[in-house]
């Protein structure tokens, strides 16, 4: 555990380091919202929802997908001779999940600012934002790594993440949506548990394959 928690520390030292990408994460997200309040003024409930989700996307894709590509060749060597793989990819999941937690809490507050409160389950809504805000992250901690390894190329993620992050953010919608209407709908925790079995799922293949990943 305290390889982990080191592991964790030099993330956020590296973060501080170069706050102007974490600044610049903030300023894309606050224009985004700004810009769409502009064009939409308060959007329908639906619309609302739909923006949301992809902007929470691009959010993860800026904030979590370069995890791994920012470790030069020289230092992976130097963790390949210290550490365990499972530590290094249980540390990047633990960070960019807290990291995703603080981007969807502030994405979250900012629609509302900008373009009102169509959650008419405040609670709910929330949870499912927090829990999407986790899935996403590690999905893109998996998907980092093996771009990682696979010589840093960024559009790997682009080109593996498109057919697994669409059924993703459907499940997040469809999830969300019920939460805009007065009644909700039958079966909501199900689909719920299905998210929460997904996320689990990743987090699995990526503690069993990382390994692999790591010895090539």
């Amino acid at each position: 555990m305290s390889q982990i928690l080191k592991l964790i520390r030099k993330d956020v030292l590296l973060e501080w380091r170069k706050k102007y990408s974490f600044y610049g994460i903030l300023l894309y997200l606050a224009s985004a919202v700004f810009l769409i309040n502009l064009l939409t003024d308060y959007p329908e409930a639906d619309t609302w929802n739909v923006l949301f989700w992809i902007i929470l996307l691009f959010v993860s894709v800026n904030a979590v997908a370069k995890s791994f590509l920012q470790e030069n060749k020289a230092r992976q060597l130097y963790y390949y001779t210290v550490l365990d793989p499972r530590k290094v990819i249980l540390s990047k999941l633990i960070y960019n999940a807290v990291l995703m937690l603080i981007m969807s809490v502030i994405a979250l507050a900012l629609f509302i600012l900008f373009l009102g409160n169509p959650a008419l389950h405040f609670g709910k809504f929330i949870l499912v934002v927090l829990v999407g805000g986790l899935s996403l992250s590690t999905l893109f901690t998996l998907l980092s790594a093996i771009a990682g390894k696979a010589g840093g190329n960024s559009a790997l993620i682009a080109i593996l993440g498109f057919p697994i992050v669409i059924p993703q953010l459907i499940l997040l919608s469809d999830l969300s949506k019920p939460l805009l209407q007065p009644m909700l709908t039958a079966g909501w925790w199900k689909l719920f548990f299905v998210l929460l079995s997904l996320n689990l799922l990743i987090v699995l293949l990526s503690y069993i394959l990382y390994p692999f990943l790591w010895k090539e």
